[in-house]
């Protein structure tokens, strides 16, 4: 067993290495390569989903969809408060203003039942985030969409493969976000998907991500519109299509590492593990932990300087959208309201080591240390 169990490390168990050699050995390392829309066609069949468009980022992947939904300035976006930064980064960079909800206090996701009452005349979307990879309860937020008339802009960055009703993320909304960063369950380094079934969406990201330029028509440098450089090159796009050829497989890897997680945990007072939605299969990106104090017997910071004594990395969880210093300058009027899951989220708990290569013998290890802490 290796000295050191970082939080998260990328498998790359495929055809990785034969494809960025073949792309660099043929002189193919911009965005006009080959494997670029290669790994869009093939992640797009993999959600299910008729289009996908490849950025360089999943922060570009949020703000390019919604700017092809037309979401800008004098609009308002509902937000999970609980979530990683990014979400409310990208609704700012539009102009419009992000409005947060706080979490459920069993899946950590958006809190349904909170949404209605933060809708306005101004509200055009809500993003649902699938936490740690575990979908939303997608039916009661189509409910609310459907009622007031909202697109639904899915923020799945972290939810590669997870399902709601048999239906994969990527088919679960208007449009769908992803992000291939390096701890993610599908990888490309850095990198990012817009997945739709809309034709007039496609062609809005595909026109918005490569600076405006005409849409398959020969290239003259006279611009419309206002755009951006987010094109993913050929040897990101080569990392990602090996990654998809396996998807499925890492998958089962993450899922597996949680159920030994609960296996050898589950039963400890004090240790909380996010539940699944009902209906939804959880990609666990994350495992992550809430901790009682009082009854757990130790404090988090106490557990994780144990943890971090033998060799175990952890991270903590996000800090909430309506704790955000920047956030609060932009204009998000959060003072007097309360999150209150949000908050002993992020006051309590923190990740364990969640790679897709981890090895029961480092998982068990890891839990045992855990034990120890408890005792210290």
């Amino acid at each position: 067993m290796k000295n050191f169990i970082p939080v998260c490390e990328p498998l790359l168990a495929g055809n990785e290495l034969k494809y960025i050699t073949e792309a660099v050995s043929t002189g193919w390392i911009s965005s006009s390569g080959k494997y670029v829309t290669e790994f869009e066609k093939a992640f797009a069949d993999y959600c299910g989903a008729k289009c996908a468009v490849a950025v360089c980022n999943g922060t570009q992947a949020l703000h390019l969809m919604l700017v092809a939904a037309g979401i800008g300035k004098g609009a308002e976006v509902i937000v999970p408060s609980f979530t990683m930064i990014a979400s409310a980064f990208a609704v700012c960079y539009t102009g419009a203003l992000p409005v947060f909800v706080d979490a459920d206090k069993d899946t950590w996701n958006i809190d349904p039942a909170k949404i209605e009452e933060k809708i306005t005349a101004k509200t055009k979307a809500i993003m649902p985030v699938h936490i740690f990879g575990n979908p939303c309860a997608m039916d009661d937020i189509k409910r609310i969409a459907k009622k007031y008339n909202l697109l639904i802009l899915d923020d799945a960055a972290e939810a590669h493969g997870a399902e709601y009703a048999g239906v994969k993320t990527g088919r679960l909304a208007d449009i769908t976000a992803f992000s291939f960063f390096a701890n993610k369950n599908l990888t490309t380094g850095e990198g990012g998907m817009v997945v739709t079934d809309s034709q007039e969406y496609y062609d809005k990201l595909r026109y918005y991500k490569n600076v405006c330029f005409p849409l398959d028509a020969p290239r003259v440098y006279q611009h419309e519109n206002i755009g951006f450089n987010y094109r993913m090159s050929n040897l990101h796009a080569a990392l990602g299509l090996a990654q998809v050829e396996k998807a499925d497989y890492y998958r089962d890897l993450r899922r597996k590492n949680a159920f030994l997680y609960k296996k050898y945990l589950a039963s400890v007072a004090g240790i909380i593990f996010q539940q699944d939605t009902l209906g939804g299969l959880n990609v666990h990106w994350m495992n992550a932990v809430l901790l009682e104090p009082k009854k757990f017997g130790k404090t988090k910071e106490q557990v994780i300087e144990y943890l971090k004594q033998n060799g175990i990395e952890t991270r903590l969880l996000f800090t909430s959208m309506h704790r955000q210093p920047a956030l609060k300058k932009y204009g998000c009027a959060c003072d007097g309201e309360e999150y209150p899951v949000c908050d002993k989220l992020a006051e309590n708990g923190f990740y364990l080591p969640s790679g897709s290569g981890l090895t029961e013998e480092e998982i068990k290890f890891v839990c045992q240390k855990i034990l120890e802490a408890r005792g210290c």
